[in-house]
């Protein structure tokens, strides 16, 4: 790192990590709402947006934005990796001695972040939680699913996931760069920090709703999240195709036993439809049991491919760098003459 860099990252004290991905509707409510924040706090910040392959006008309107606000950073990355990728980015290149993440739809409050910062300071906590402790912007059934993959992690991981906790957190450089040296390619963060053990505490809001745009965790990727959180965090579904397979195999001796016994009294007929059934069912388990074994083989893999996340388009903050670093030496020659 630069002698310039260094200096840069020596002077903030708060860095906001923002996830973004066609997110031009909510985004001047979002500049709003949190640049005041952040100014009240009286103490260096940075603001990192990671532009995360926005196909409509984010990236332009950022380009905006920082034109007045010298805090905004902004990280472009090549092409959509995901949300949890994008977060690793922002994570990746904070400079600031805390790190907050939130989203940029505005369901969680920015104003809690001056709350989460001084009771980290004040506790000297490592990580602070923001906990959604009223749910009732959110429709009947996304409070179902996430009440249902809360209670699974939960029991796979272990109680240290606080419940109702998304991805608005605050970390310390000290937990950052704990989970920078971390091997994990799919990373759910939800999962990895309370792995961690760092000293936690939690504040609480209500999640408000989206105030613009649409949600970008529809069924699909909220599905893709929750294999990803059991599948990358514990081996349980390979014991649980375990017991399927006794169940199974339990079941063909009931069977097997049914189908002597009708032989016996020369009533095969009747066993068809029993046999039809123990054939699906079979046929079922198999199957669990196969796609629980291919996404384990899948996410080994992408580790052994062990490609990048993320590719980095453009980061302002280097580029700052970059043209102070030439600026440099014409300076001086123009002292020297």
């Amino acid at each position: 790192m630069t002698d310039t860099s260094d200096a840069v990252a020596g002077a903030r004290v708060l860095s906001v990590v923002i996830p973004m991905f066609n997110e031009e509707e909510v985004l001047p409510s979002l500049v709003s709402r949190l640049r005041p924040v952040l100014a009240d706090l009286d103490t260096p910040y940075e603001v990192v947006a990671v532009d995360d392959g926005s196909t409509d006008r984010t990236a332009e309107l950022l380009a905006a934005f920082r034109l007045g606000w010298p805090e905004l950073r902004v990280i472009g990355l090549r092409r959509n990796s995901g949300h949890q990728a994008a977060l690793t980015a922002g994570l990746d290149r904070a400079l600031g001695a805390y790190v907050v993440s939130i989203d940029a739809d505005l369901q969680d409050p920015p104003e809690k972040i001056p709350e989460m910062l001084a009771l980290a300071q004040r506790e000297r906590l490592d990580i602070v939680y923001g906990i959604r402790a009223d749910r009732a912007s959110d429709t009947g059934f996304k409070r179902w699913t996430a009440g249902i993959y809360y209670r699974l992690v939960r029991r796979l991981a272990g109680p240290s996931v606080p419940a109702q906790a998304g991805d608005f957190r605050l970390l310390s450089r000290a937990a950052v760069d704990a989970l920078k040296a971390l091997p994990d390619q799919q990373r759910v963060y939800r999962l990895l920090v309370p792995w961690l053990g760092f000293p936690s505490g939690q504040v609480t809001y209500e999640r408000a709703p989206r105030p613009a745009g649409q949600s970008k965790y529809p069924l699909g990727r909220m599905i893709r999240l929750a294999v990803d959180s059991v599948t990358g965090f514990s081996a349980a579904p390979l014991r649980i195709a375990t017991w399927l397979g006794g169940f199974a195999f339990l079941v063909c001796l009931g069977l097997m036993a049914y189908t002597l016994s009708a032989h016996a009294f020369d009533h095969t007929v009747p066993g068809w439809t029993s046999l039809f059934t123990g054939v699906l069912f079979i046929g079922a388990v198999q199957l669990i049991c196969v796609g629980l074994l291919g996404e384990y083989v899948g996410r080994i893999y992408t580790a052994v491919q062990n490609r990048p996340t993320y590719f980095v388009g453009h980061d302002t903050a280097v580029q700052q760098a970059g043209d102070a670093e030439n600026a440099l030496p014409h300076q001086r020659s123009g002292s020297h003459t």
